[in-house]
């Protein structure tokens, strides 16, 4: 369990931090960039989630969990070199990622097939959604390049992949199920 007795540390105040591992590493490293941008995406599912509930609202909540499960998976390289660890580091499984699938698959069940592209918007709901959908993406990119560097679980990148699949249909369903998307018109305003 993690106990927080003082807050600030000032052991950051040189531009380093501690990755999980211990390891120090410059808080502009890859690595704090992609967990980062996923702690960001948490913050914008707390928002997103002002507007929601019922099932929807479930499924942020889990999803904001998972977040900081991904975050505690991306803060710990190197599971291997992890010998001194007093746990086994935390990790994004495929379950988590095939949990997304389903949820996905059935929210879509109540959807009509899409004609155009949606701009982002509607409901309240379904622009933080949309929001949440490209920050979902950011952080799949940064992960992705990370893993061109250095070690990253690639459940982790498949997890970003379906949460922003995720998004965007539960976008369309707080758009009164797709009813009241905002659909793109090639040239409109030419």
């Amino acid at each position: 369990m993690v106990v927080l007795n003082k807050i600030y540390t000032k052991t950051g105040d040189d531009g380093e931090t501690a990755l999980g591992n211990g390891a120090r590493v410059a808080k502009h490293s890859m690595r704090v960039t992609a967990y980062g941008t996923v702690d960001e995406l948490n913050s914008i599912v707390g928002l997103a989630r002002l507007h929601a509930d019922g099932d929807i609202d479930q499924s942020l909540s889990r999803i904001q969990n998972d977040l900081f499960d991904l975050g505690a998976d991306l803060c710990r390289p190197d599971m291997e070199k992890d010998v001194e660890a007093e746990y086994t580091p935390l990790r994004i499984v495929a379950s988590q990622v095939k949990r997304l699938e389903a949820e996905i698959d059935a929210m879509n069940g109540k959807l009509a097939p899409l004609r155009s592209f949606i701009l982002p918007g509607g409901s309240a709901l379904s622009a933080h959604l949309h929001q949440c959908r490209t920050v979902a993406r950011r952080a799949e990119r940064l992960t992705v390049e990370l893993a061109t560097m250095e070690s990253a679980n690639p459940d982790a990148v498949k997890y970003l992949n379906r949460l922003s699949d995720w998004f965007f249909v539960a976008a369309r369903i707080a758009n009164d199920d797709g009813k009241a998307d905002v659909l793109w018109v090639p040239g409109a305003n030419r």
